[in-house]
């Protein structure tokens, strides 16, 4: 049985379960696992009254919903090549995608974006909003309710890539990639849960067409989950509450933005709880560096009777671990939750590899570090340092880019283009993209993100940290967000301190703005366009040369 044979044998089985809610408002829109088989079969009769056929690409644009998860394992069951884009992205990159894979329909959430879409590209394909799919009497009583027989081979969908130099990739996925990935997943949870006959109560806010979040979504598909869709990411906090999960997937900005926003609360409430909370986190930090005390042990063990469990429960009273993927994180983040009782496993994986490459094991991982690769894979250094994968995992190619594919898969090895380390314990650690690596004039190689985390890390109101340097003689920064010179100085002095000299920071500029999707200076995940960045910013950024000459 192949991944979609699982998931839809599940759904015949104990009809009456809740699998899917969404979040309105003070409520949970809760879908048993029958209303989604009835809600996909009334996709599939569209479909096929619509003239798809097997290997036809259809555009899957809207935000995550019951609907959206009934359209894509409808598509799928039907041999269909889904393309899932990010409603966030500007109406002409989306076009510019639509164009690259020729769809032969587009299925969109929202009547305003569909619109914007045929003003960009009025010879498109044709359009239909998720609201008359489903409103569509169209009946196929001869419709099977299995999935329709597809090989190994056989694609399902096509991600793209974020795009953070240039123009997106399509990544084929295959039947054989999600189906050798998905039990790899279940593994782990397994291991974390634990032998139980309740449901894992999952929350889920990342967009599905992510790679990462659309295989957690076919993890909770094919396990007894209860997953709940967030509606409203203003009020994640309130709808975390309301769903109660065990656990959920994250990026590191939204834990790092957990983690400031705990502290502020406790600081704003002062008196001995700040006290104790304060003295037990400097004990707690001091104990990961090997130094303890009398003292500092009794806060911590104060803090751990009295105050941790109240913080945990705060956020789910069922919290067994928080997720995190997508973009390295912090260690003094991961040991902050680790403080409180929270672990938090990491997962590292490109689209091109399904996904995933390493997991934290539950109950064996090491901060800093983002877990062993996973079983029935290969992963070993290159030149430079990077990462080499092979396995089940990897993806078929790049649709209709047979140079770039040819490119990142050589010698049956996937080129990841990150570059890493791994300990005897063969656990990774990912320091950098080498392509962002920056040569000074010196010679000196200077993986940015770790030097731009730390100062993330030490400027809470800092939206970005860019560094600049290539051919230069020194590194400069730009630093978007709400923060004073004042304050990025004294980031930037902790920063140096610890760094060889060819490392440090001389200058910076702030920009008030942060970068986002929509002024083109982030990808759809999140993630720097840094020669967009580099181009909108030449002048400023010469210019901090020109006063600070080597």
């Amino acid at each position: 049985m192949n991944f979609l044979d699982v998931i839809f044998h599940r759904l015949r089985q104990s009809p009456d379960s809740v699998i899917l809610q969404e979040v309105r408002g003070a409520h949970l829109i809760a879908a048993r696992r029958r209303d989604l088989l009835a809600s996909i079969q009334t996709a599939r009769a569209f479909l096929i009254e619509a003239g798809l056929r097997k290997g036809d690409r259809c555009v899957l644009l809207g935000a995550n919903s019951i609907r959206w998860v009934a359209l894509d394992l409808a598509l799928m069951a039907e041999g269909i090549i889904v393309v899932p884009l990010y409603t966030r992205q500007a109406p002409r990159e989306l076009v510019a995608i639509m164009k690259d894979c020729s769809p032969s329909l587009v299925l969109c959430g929202d009547e305003t974006l569909r619109d914007s879409i045929a003003q960009q590209w009025s010879a498109g394909p044709p359009t239909h909003l998720f609201d008359e799919v489903f409103a569509s009497s169209t009946q196929d009583r001869s419709l099977a309710e299995a999935p329709r027989a597809l090989s190994d081979d056989d694609p399902v969908t096509i991600i793209y890539t974020s795009g953070t130099s240039g123009t997106a990739k399509g990544v084929v996925l295959t039947v054989g990639n999600v189906s050798f990935m998905i039990p790899r997943t279940l593994g782990r949870l397994d291991e974390l849960m634990g032998p139980s006959r309740t449901p894992d109560r999952v929350f889920h806010y990342l967009p599905f067409c992510f790679a990462g979040s659309w295989i957690l979504l076919l993890t909770c598909l094919s396990r007894n989950s209860v997953l709940t869709l967030s509606t409203d990411l203003s009020a994640l906090m309130e709808e975390i509450k309301l769903a109660k999960p065990h656990y959920f997937l994250n990026v590191p900005v939204l834990l790092e933005r957990l983690r400031a926003g705990i502290e502020e609360q406790l600081r704003q409430r002062g008196g001995l709880v700040a006290a104790l909370f304060d003295r037990a986190r400097e004990a707690w930090f001091r104990q990961q560096e090997g130094r303890t005390s009398p003292a500092g042990s009794l806060w911590l063990r104060l803090a751990s009777a009295l105050l941790f469990p109240t913080i945990r429960k705060s956020i789910s009273p069922h919290l067994k671990a928080l997720i995190c993927g997508s973009a390295p994180l912090a260690k003094e983040t991961q040991l902050f939750f680790m403080m409180l009782g929270i672990p938090v496993l990491q997962v590292y994986g490109l689209t091109e590899t399904t996904a995933i490459c390493t997991m934290d094991h539950p109950h064996h991982f090491q901060p800093g570090w983002v877990g062993p690769s996973i079983p029935g894979i290969e992963m070993k250094l290159g030149e430079h340092d990077e990462i080499l994968v092979r396995g089940p995992h990897i993806f078929q190619g790049y649709w209709n880019r047979p140079q770039e594919t040819a490119e990142a898969l050589r010698d049956g090895w996937f080129h990841t283009g990150d570059q890493g380390e791994v300990n005897e314990a063969g656990y990774w650690r990912i320091i950098g993209r080498i392509k962002n690596l920056i040569i000074l004039s010196s010679g000196h190689n200077v993986a940015p993100e770790p030097i731009e985390n730390e100062l993330l890390r030490l400027l809470p109101g800092a939206a970005q940290v860019v560094l600049f340097g290539h051919g230069r003689g020194f590194l400069t920064a730009l630093v978007t967000g709400d923060v004073t010179p004042d304050h990025v100085q004294r980031a930037l002095d902790r920063v140096n301190a610890e760094l060889p000299h060819y490392k440090r920071v001389r200058a910076f500029l702030i920009h008030k703005e942060p970068f986002t999707p929509e002024n083109g200076l982030l990808t759809a995940n999140g993630k720097l366009k840094r020669e967009a960045i580099a181009a909108r910013f030449r002048e400023q950024i010469e210019a901090l040369y020109q006063a600070s000459p080597a």
